[in-house]
């Protein structure tokens, strides 16, 4: 039984065990679907902290964690009887407005660096909810609302300081360990802890953002539509499609609170005039229940479903990438999107096009650059009774709508699915990525993620 007294001294930060008064709302994972039991919960204030749970887990065959943000699907930020490196407690975020660069500490929210990026007029290339966790965002390739003008943010990562499986840290970039910062564009935690990220900073404070709804029978019109324009779009303008129930806030019209409707949620750094402009035709393409794009300040864009999707609700993911909309494929999409069985739940298609396909598919672990979208089906509800009803629905969407989709998914848009399935979400940069996880982590002490198997072994050491 590994003595986690002996880690307790040589940590700043606290060690939650079993027993403790806190220890059950440490635990608690952002998936309430999701239920672990750690033997331990460190809550890190430096990588010291970070690198004595390295050390003392491989020491010990412990099964080791990560959690930063939280928000993983299938709640790999922590696991049953092992420990949680939390990293919660390190959140610093220095902006160089010169340079227009940020060093982000490894336990950081989105809202974080949006907080310390705005005053300066720049932002990050991130995801769409603050409440995410910059490290597993990032690590998995980073796609959001500036994705086709800036990239994802594994393209705006310059450099990256990490703890290794040996407990050795190191900086990778484009000039240092240039093999594990390939690695770390898009091949999630198998790596290492990553303790602080360096990103490159966008000159983009407001912009045009928000949905355009469309009554459902009109769905198929407007997928074959929406295509075609954000295939050849100017890149200063992106917006994901989506199924969704428009939920009672203030900020929709009570007529369309609680209906199913389809749309596109815009956001645009070109000038009003110029957005106008731009989004003219997707008024046509069916008459709009609502057309509701206008200014926002970025980090309001940015936390504008915060409220929705709180920690806490049961979550359910399947996900696919995907290359073209067919009459067929659009056809079952309408029929399983308007069935959301959940005012939470929906379904939404991230593009994957612009700044993102100018970076070559073996530039980065991310290797699906020439698809058109990522696809994400999620049933999500607040009762636990309910599990079984979203469940079944996001399996059933997925089903039927899988065979018209490309091997791979996003990986931070999948749950626990095999090894067959991180193979494909790699394609041909998973041999290289085996190498890599090879010379770093050879004992897998890394496996508590989409894993990435070492080539010397075929299964975990430790307990």
């Amino acid at each position: 039984m590994p003595d986690y007294n002996i880690l307790k001294s040589h940590l700043r930060g606290d060690l939650i065990r079993p027993g403790d008064g806190n220890y059950d709302e440490a635990r608690k994972l952002y998936n309430a679907m999701i239920d672990k039991k750690p033997a331990a919960i460190a809550r890190c204030v430096d990588v010291a902290d970070v690198m004595a749970c390295v050390n003392h887990a491989r020491a010990n065959g412990i099964l080791l964690a990560v959690r930063g943000g939280g928000h993983n699907g299938p709640g790999l930020g922590s696991c049953d009887g092992g420990l949680v490196i939390d990293l919660s407690r390190m959140r610093g975020v220095r902006v160089d407005p010169a340079a227009r660069t940020a060093q982000v500490a490894g336990g950081c929210v989105w809202g974080d660096v949006d907080h310390a990026t705005h005053p300066f007029g720049l932002a990050a290339a991130s995801g769409i909810i603050s409440t995410t966790g910059v490290g597993g965002l990032t690590l998995g390739g980073g796609i959001g609302h500036l994705s086709r003008k800036c990239g994802l943010s594994i393209d705006n990562l310059l450099s990256a300081d990490v703890v290794l499986a040996d407990g050795s840290f190191v900086t990778a970039n484009d000039q240092q360990n240039q093999d594990l910062f390939w690695a770390l564009r898009g091949g999630g935690g198998n790596f290492g802890v990553v303790t602080s990220f360096t990103f490159r900073l966008h000159p983009v404070s407001t912009v045009m953002a928000g949905p355009i709804f469309y009554a459902l029978e009109d769905a198929p019109a407007v997928m074959k539509a929406y295509e075609q324009f954000i295939t050849t779009a100017p890149e200063d303008i992106g917006g994901f499609f989506a199924f969704m129930v428009v939920p009672p806030v203030d900020l929709f019209p009570a007529s369309l609170h609680m209906r199913t409707v389809c749309g596109v949620f815009w956001c645009s750094t070109a000038s009003q005039e110029r957005t106008a402009e731009l989004l003219k035709p997707a008024e046509s393409w069916a008459m709009p229940l609502l057309v509701g794009v206008g200014p926002v300040p970025f980090p309001a864009l940015q936390s504008l479903f915060d409220g929705l999707f709180t920690p806490g609700l049961q979550w359910y993911w399947k996900a696919d990438f995907v290359d073209h909309l067919t009459e067929e494929s659009i056809a079952l999409h309408v029929a399983h999107g308007s069935k959301l069985p959940s005012m939470f739940s929906t379904m939404h298609m991230y593009p994957i096009n612009g700044a993102v396909h100018r970076v070559g598919s073996g530039d980065t672990a991310f290797s699906y650059r020439q698809t058109r979208w990522a696809e994400v089906i999620v049933g999500v509800d607040p009762d636990p009774a309910n599990k079984d009803k979203i469940v079944d629905w996001a399996r059933g969407y997925w089903d039927a709508v899988h065979p018209f989709s490309a091997p791979g998914a996003y990986v931070n848009f999948m749950m626990e699915e095999g090894t067959a399935r991180v193979e494909a979400t790699y394609g041909a940069n998973y041999a290289r990525l085996q190498a890599i996880k090879t010379k770093y982590d050879p004992g897998n002490l890394f496996r508590v993620n989409q894993n990435i198997a070492p080539i010397a072994t075929d299964q975990a050491v430790g307990a």
